[in-house]
């Protein structure tokens, strides 16, 4: 009887509720079902992959998990989870160490006490339900143990391995309280590699995630995609999303960087970075028959550490000397100097219009046109563009338009600003403007002109992506020219032999970048900083710019170095010493199309060198044996009073290293070969333990 009345009771209470949903508040229901099925969410497409050169991938998106428990669900199983409490953490610790089982306790004892006190206080919010502060701190220790932290950003095979541990293996997760949360992330499988130039993806306002600087800014709408519909529709228990417009993915695009190259760019930049103490440097290498840049790379000190920073090779500075053989190419093409044997007078100091003189920092009382670029000239450099442009200044700018200099580059960077040249320039503005002053240019505009020259005049485009692939579509993006030619033929070999001469004629300012390995050409260019509003003569920004090998140039580059501190303080020194390493590191991989054979008789340049010890007898065979060239030796160093500094340059490294450390000081190298310079000098009265840095060439 008890039981027919509870069976009646139950019946009747559904027919009410039936009736109250479907005849009484039938409109109410429908409202709101109307405005469930009008919904329609938005599907996010999957952002494209940044990929190398080879299709390596740069940037890509990872699905990362974070598991969470929730410890005030009214099933969680208390007991059973404290009686697990010993096995779990084991294994937790086991294969999650960066805490230990003692830790992984602590973590747990600290929600089951936070969950006592929250349910203390829920019994006496039953009591007394207008005590507001209790509320609001009974709300916020519900809020923390909802979501108490396990695992964050793991793998789906650890979330899945997880939940086979102890107490985890319970099926029903409202008894153990897991929740997995997944999210999307962007990562860079090589790291801080041209991390400037790929660029980083953030979220906007509108909760949605875009690119924000470098290529991931420059193709956002490109990467981004095309996002998809959704709409409601009623299931037997409840609204589901049913895909109406399907989202299309972004495009993968395909850059012009080789992630090998980038590496080695990265690591010579670095090392002479931190050998000189500089604030900061920048890096370029570009093939100079197609304009892709090969590798970018910025680096800039951070909490005394070299760290991928601002993207300085699309910003503007003033440029230094490197603009000197721009100038010499307006001249040649207008004609300003028709004889590369003319002298132009020079007397190591010009006061043009009775201002502060223009010197050179290598003073002559003439120099052969031929020689300008070479000995870095700054009077010279002024007189020849002022003979064409003194009476109208404010067509030089306009020369340099003509020329497409003053164009952006578009090369996909975000951010790429472009050369800051005052279009009307008074006289005194212009004698400064043509050897690198009272203008700014972004590094990568100079190396574009520079990898003109070396391409024979063909002014083409620097571009660091080359192919966008899509759902069923494929793009190539074709080589492009700023000019079909910036300058004849004839005048880019003049120009050639010019910037060749800088390093390999006898007085050239890049003597230190010479290499019987790989014939460089390279402009050096030095620049005071501007501080405020005027120049600080503490601080200088040392460029080098140039092409390689120069009979068949495969590469250009421009590398900058700012504010070196110590050892090494010269153009050629630093920028120079960067772009000769990594020169030398491409030919001893095989990358400037030389052979990978040492012995091969196509090459004999590329022959193994025998750097033989002062007694270089028992190291004959060896030289003959593996087609050596004969053993070079380095001069004997003289000796120099007790306690003081050993003199080691002209050692080979052991015995530098060797002859210094038996001395007490220890020991920092950059370069191979031989010992060209050391600091502190030898015979400086410095104590031992003290740290001598050396620098190395293979040229004796």
């Amino acid at each position: 009887m008890f039981i027919s009345a509870i069976i009646l009771l139950v019946s009747g209470i559904v027919i009410y509720k039936m009736v109250d949903t479907t005849i009484v508040h039938v409109e109410e229901w429908n409202a709101l079902a109307m405005r469930e099925l009008s919904k329609t969410p938005v599907i996010k497409p999957q952002r494209g992959d940044i990929l190398d050169a080879s299709g390596r991938i740069l940037a890509t998106n990872l699905r990362y998990y974070t598991l969470r428990m929730d410890f005030t669900g009214e099933q969680f199983r208390e007991r059973e989870f404290r009686d697990s409490m010993a096995l779990l953490v084991d294994s937790l610790a086991l294969h999650y160490p960066h805490r230990t089982a003692k830790e992984w306790t602590k973590h747990f004892e600290k929600a089951l006490e936070l969950r006592l006190q929250w349910r203390n206080n829920v019994a006496k919010l039953e009591k007394n339900p207008a005590d507001e502060e209790l509320r609001k701190a009974t709300r916020q220790l519900r809020g923390r143990l909802r979501s108490w932290p396990i695992l964050v950003k793991v793998e789906h095979s650890e979330i899945e391995r997880t939940k086979k541990f102890n107490f985890f293996r319970i099926d029903h997760s409202a008894k153990t309280g897991l929740i997995v949360e997944s999210t999307v992330v962007r990562t860079k499988p090589y790291g801080d590699l041209a991390r400037q130039s790929i660029g980083v993806v953030s979220e906007d306002s509108t909760g949605e995630k875009h690119g924000m600087s470098g290529l991931e800014g420059a193709l956002d709408s490109l990467l981004y995609g095309i996002p998809g519909r959704a709409k409601k529709v009623a299931t037997t228990r409840n609204f589901s999303n049913w895909t109406d417009t399907a989202a299309v993915p972004g495009y993968n695009v395909i850059t012009t960087i080789d992630i090998d190259i980038q590496d080695i760019v990265e690591t010579e930049l670095m090392r002479i970075l931190d050998t000189c103490d500089a604030d900061w440097g920048t890096a370029v290498l570009m093939e100079v028959s197609t304009g892709d840049i090969k590798a970018i790379s910025n680096l800039e000190k951070k909490k005394g550490h070299y760290v991928e920073g601002i993207n300085h090779a699309v910003r503007p500075y003033e440029p230094g000397s490197v603009i000197k053989p721009i100038s010499m190419m307006i001249a040649l093409e207008d004609g300003l100097v028709r004889n590369l044997d003319e002298a132009i007078p020079t007397g190591g100091a010009w006061a043009y219009l009775g201002k502060n003189p223009i010197k050179d920092s290598h003073a002559h009382s003439s120099v052969p046109v031929r020689d300008v670029i070479c000995y870095s000239s700054n009077i010279a450099t002024a007189k020849i563009i002022l003979r064409g442009y003194e009476r109208h200044p404010e067509e030089f700018p306009k020369r340099l338009a003509a020329m497409g200099f003053m164009q952006p580059l578009g090369i996909g960077i975000r951010g790429e600003e472009g050369p800051r040249i005052n279009p009307r320039p008074k006289k005194i503005d212009l004698s400064r403007m043509a050897y690198g002053y009272t203008t700014e240019l972004p590094p990568l505009h100079t190396l574009s002109m520079y990898n003109a020259i070396a391409n024979g005049g063909k002014y083409v485009r620097p571009r660091l992506y080359s192919r966008l692939i899509g759902v069923d579509t494929i793009i190539d993006m074709p080589v492009t020219y700023i000019r079909d030619s910036v300058c004849s033929a004839r005048n880019a070999r003049i120009l050639r032999e010019m910037i060749h001469d800088v390093v390999w004629k006898d007085g050239g300012t890049g003597r230190l970048v010479r290499s019987k390995v790989v014939d460089i050409a390279g402009k050096t260019g030095t620049c005071y900083m501007v501080e405020g509003r005027g120049y600080n003569t503490s601080k200088k920004r040392l460029a080098f710019c140039g092409f390689f090998p120069y009979e068949k140039p495969k590469y250009s580059c421009i590398v900058l170095t700012a504010n070196p501190k110590r050892n090494m303080r010269g153009a050629a020194s630093t920028s120079g010493q960067v772009m000769k390493n990594i020169a030398l590191k491409l030919h001893a991989r095989g990358l400037l199309d030389n052979s990978g054979d040492y012995r091969a008789d196509t090459h004999p340049d590329s022959r193994a060198v025998l750097y033989a010890t002062h007694n270089a007898e028992p190291y004959r065979r060896l030289s003959s044996h593996f087609s050596l060239s004969g053993p070079r030796r380095g001069s004997t160093p003289a000796d120099v009073p007790q306690g003081s500094v050993p003199r080691v340059v002209g050692l080979g490294l052991r015995e530098a290293v060797i002859k210094l450390e038996d001395a007490g000081y220890n020991v920092k190298i950059s370069g191979t070969g031989y010992v060209i310079n050391q600091f502190p000098l030898g015979g400086d009265s410095i104590p031992p333990g003290n740290t001598v840095t050396l620098t190395l060439s293979q040229d004796t």
